[in-house]
C-alpha cells in the first residue's frame, strides 16, 4: 500500500465538494458518521476543512469535513 494515498483522497473529495458547494442550484444532503443528516442550504461555503452554512435566522452552522460520511446531490 502506498503511503499518503488516504491524504491525496481526502483533498480530491475536498476540491471536488468545494466545487459543487459553489453551484447554488444544487441541493446537497450531506451524511454525518453519527448517522445524522443535514439539507445544506444555498447559503454555504468550505473554508479550511470545514463546510460553513447560515440558516434562516443567519445563525452561523460549521460542519468539519472529518464528520461527513457521504454526500447526496440532487439538481434543482
Amino acid at each position: 500500500m502506498k503511503k499518503g494515498r488516504g491524504r491525496k483522497n481526502n483533498q480530491d473529495f475536498r476540491e471536488l465538494l468545494k466545487k459543487y458547494l459553489e453551484i447554488k442550484g444544487l441541493d446537497i444532503v450531506i451524511l454525518l458518521a453519527d448517522g445524522k443528516e443535514i439539507e445544506l442550504n444555498k447559503n454555504r461555503i468550505l473554508i479550511d476543512n470545514e463546510i460553513i452554512t447560515f440558516d434562516k435566522g443567519n445563525r452561523e452552522h460549521r460542519i468539519p469535513l472529518s464528520s461527513v460520511k457521504s454526500v447526496e446531490l440532487y439538481a434543482a
